[in-house]
């Protein structure tokens, strides 16, 4: 049986005219939720709110189940039924006007369910639509009454509409099924570690849990994913797949793995989604019929698009977007976003799921879903979520706006004495302190002044949204500040501490996210399963820990395929790379890489703590062997740069090449220099991150926790740096190279057990002569 919401059939049937965003109704998004409340419990005892509605029937045969959830339904004294549906907004309450054919449609649908779902027969049922201004207090409510039979027609109709979109998914999905079914592992034989790999995400989509997988490079991980996620929802397990990673290049992969799925007769439809300032075809991002021909009647030309998109394609790649979105003059964001909605498989950013705003309310504003979740890189994703629900608000911020802003119109007055009003909140703050404080509270009556600047913010955009005012840039990026602080504040709990800073004439305030995990947790239960990995998913306890998993969720360490004979590992413990040391550190270890890539010709990279470390280091190498070519990362480089930075990694160089970089930085994660292209890591270091406020106050809370503040601060995350680093060494079976840690605590106990296993041969030496000994 097919399941369909409401919201699906409603949104791609009842969606008309133009795309505009230059109000971008944000607030209700985050406020409106306490309004629904509101409304609700004042809506009388007979009020029932948040009622799920279903019923089955058929569309040419095909049994579906359509549901949906009411916001209200109220049962008057007389025996009337009244269906409510609620819209909040901060703009004016006539910007819901110019949906209310579509509200009105949704509506009618939940009055639909409940007639067939009525174990009494009802004759005659009323539609309510229910607005609210959420600063005004505003209410309006509108009721249309309606006949059973009117209804009736009305949803047949409906499904007749929707009748040749339902048919099409249904008859792919039959040949994708069978398809998925009948396919064999695309490769003759397993890599090592691979089948184990792959059973182990098998077994956990089954079993609906979460598995945590350190896979080393080589393994063949995408596929060890893919594979075995496409034979379960060839089961029946999972209708839908989400590849998420942090990195454009990985995601080329997992479009690689479904072409070699294809030739090996797999019929899959398949997504890739971008940024929406990668994908857009003016540029200009600026989403509005007046700027953007495109975003002008998109929704009276989308479907015809989406229909021959999907009808015609299975693998959907970002350049046939742009082709279609071309051909039939539509907005190549949002076809990709609807073209998700029909493809079994969507490959995106961990903000598709996790980021308050950008996640992907076609799938998981509601509730959760038949999903799998496959997510690479997974090492990167504590840090990424913390950033997201992370808020700061500065007087810097709206200091230019205020001095800047004039005018005697009503919007105009309100934005500038909200603004005002916050700036003498600042003002008070700079009288009191200099340096920073932390609170374990979140500042309430700071929350209060911001939402009264992103109301105030609203309107004035709303009001000035047909002129090109110099400072409309400027107050949309602090409105959309300001709805993501209200947003953090509203979920704002033993997991954050307040942290405020004044410094000469700036203070700001900021809700700093301190464990993600439960936010992680959160995003990982819109799925019935996850599958997390990486290359350097160590220790997993940590990485267990931070990512949301249980004492029932599944953990899998797998060793290295590759012959650990074909990679020297060194360990120079003769040099501190400490803070106090490093002045003293420059010439020998210009002197240790100079003696590590004398011993053989090739490419090498060289990673340090940072670029001040780096560039000390290259003027005394250079100094000392004018002789070899070096390269030197430069702290802003634009694609073309980093591009031709990796060029010059030739694996026909018959010279030596050394590339100065910075570990943690563009070069030493997700880079791909196979073969010769690359035969040595030398690491400086071992990575920790600049002692700062936010990394002692994670220090301080797992502290607390744990008893391992300064591991999961530092040590962890320094190390994993470490690890990718070295990674880039060796990419293929054929592959040989060096990697030489540089830094005297690689020789104590805590470091040592944090070296993966095939650095097992590990040698360790005290002098940079003997470097030569072992390589």
């Amino acid at each position: 049986m097919i399941k369909l919401s409401v919201h699906k059939i409603i949104d791609l049937l009842h969606n008309s005219g133009d795309i505009d965003n230059r109000v971008n109704d944000s607030s209700a998004m985050y406020l409106g939720a306490a309004a629904h409340r509101e409304i609700q419990k004042n809506s009388g005892k007979e009020y029932k709110k948040e009622v799920s509605l279903k019923f089955e029937t058929e569309i040419a045969g095909i049994p579906i189940l359509i549901q949906g959830r009411a916001d209200g339904i109220s049962y008057e004294a007389d025996g009337g039924i009244i269906i409510d549906e609620i819209k909040t907004t901060g703009l004016p309450i006539s910007h819901l006007y110019t949906q209310q054919e579509k509200h009105l449609a949704q509506a009618k649908c939940y009055a639909c369910l409940f007639l067939k779902s009525s174990d009494e027969p009802v004759s005659h049922i009323a539609v309510q639509l229910t607005y609210f201004q959420l600063e005004s207090r505003e209410l309006k409510r509108h009721k249309w009454e309606y006949s059973a039979d009117e209804l009736e027609i009305f949803f047949a109709n409906l499904l007749e509409e929707y009748s040749k979109w339902l048919l099409l998914e249904i008859e792919f999905k039959k040949i994708r099924d069978i398809s998925a079914n009948k396919l064999e592992f695309p490769f003759k034989t397993y890599r090592k570690g691979q089948r184990e790999l792959a059973v182990a995400v098998y077994k956990t989509i089954m079993a609906e849990k979460k598995l945590y997988s350190c896979a080393p490079t080589g393994i063949g991980k995408t596929l060890s994913a893919l594979f075995p996620a496409i034979k379960a929802m060839g089961k029946g397990r999972g209708e839908k797949i989400f590849y998420l990673t942090a990195k454009t290049v990985t995601r080329v992969v997992a479009e690689d793995a479904i072409r070699l799925m294809s030739a090996q007769g797999l019929r899959f439809k398949s997504v890739t989604l971008r940024a929406k300032e990668k994908i857009c075809i003016n540029n200009d991002f600026i989403c509005n019929p007046d700027h953007c021909s495109y975003a002008k009647g998109h929704f009276n030309r989308v479907n015809d698009a989406l229909y021959n998109l999907i009808d015609n394609n299975d693998l959907i790649t970002p350049p046939l977007i742009e082709k279609y979105a071309n051909k039939y003059h539509v907005c190549p964001h949002e076809l990709v976003l609807d073209a998700s909605l029909w493809c079994d498989l969507v490959i995106g950013d961990y903000n598709h799921v996790f980021h308050p705003d950008a996640f992907l309310r076609r799938f998981f504003y509601d509730d959760s879903g038949d999903y799998v979740f496959l997510i690479d890189e997974a090492h990167n994703l504590a840090d990424r979520v913390r950033d997201m629900y992370t808020a700061e608000i500065s007087k810097q911020s709206l200091s230019r706006i205020r001095r800047h802003l004039r005018g005697k119109d009503a919007p105009t007055k309100a934005l500038r004495k909200a603004l005002k009003q916050t700036d003498t909140y600042f003002a008070d703050i700079r009288k009191e302190m200099v340096g920073h404080k932390t609170e374990s509270e979140e500042d309430v009556a700071f929350a209060e002044l911001i939402m009264a600047v992103s109301r105030a913010a609203e309107e004035w955009m709303q009001f000035n949204k047909n002129t090109a005012h110099e400072l409309f840039d400027d107050i949309l990026d602090l409105y959309f500040k300001t709805i993501k602080f209200l947003m953090v504040s509203e979920l704002y709990d033993s997991h954050y501490i307040t942290i405020t800073e004044a410094e000469a004439a700036n203070v700001s305030i900021t809700l700093f996210c301190l464990d993600p995990s439960q936010i992680i947790a959160k995003g990982l239960a819109k799925a019935r399963a996850s599958i997390l990995f990486s290359a350097t998913l160590s220790p997993l306890a940590y990485y267990k820990e931070t990512l949301g998993g249980g004492d029932e969720d599944g953990a899998l360490y797998l060793n290295s395929p590759f012959d650990p004979n074909r990679l020297a590992t060194i360990s120079h413990c003769g040099i501190s790379t400490k803070y106090i040391d490093r002045e003293a550190s420059y010439a020998p270890i210009a002197e240790a890489l100079h003696v590590a890539v004398s011993r053989m010709k090739g490419n090498y990279l060289a990673f340090f703590p940072s670029y001040d470390y780096m560039r000390r280091v290259h003027e005394l190498f250079c100094d000392m062997e004018p002789q070899i070519e070096t390269m030197l990362q430069q702290s802003q480089m634009s694609e073309a740069e980093r591009e031709g930075f990796l060029a010059r990694f030739d694996a026909d160089n018959p010279e030596t090449l050394l590339g100065f970089t910075v570990l943690g930085g563009i070069f030493s994660e997700g880079i791909d220099l196979k073969g010769n292209r690359l035969i040595g890591s030398l690491i400086i270091s071992v990575g920790i991150p600049m002692i700062s406020l936010r990394r002692d106050l994670i220090r301080d809370y797992f502290n607390e926790r744990n008893g391992r503040g300064y591991d999961y601060a530092y040590v962890y995350p320094g190390m994993n740096k470490v690890l990718q680093a070295a990674g880039r060494v060796i990419r293929t079976e054929d592959d040989f190279g060096i990697v030489l840690l540089i830094d005297s605590r690689y020789g104590t106990p805590k470091y040592k057990e944090l070296f993966p296993a095939h650095w097992l041969n590990m040698k360790y030496i005290r002098k940079s002569g003997e470097i030569g000994d072992w390589w």
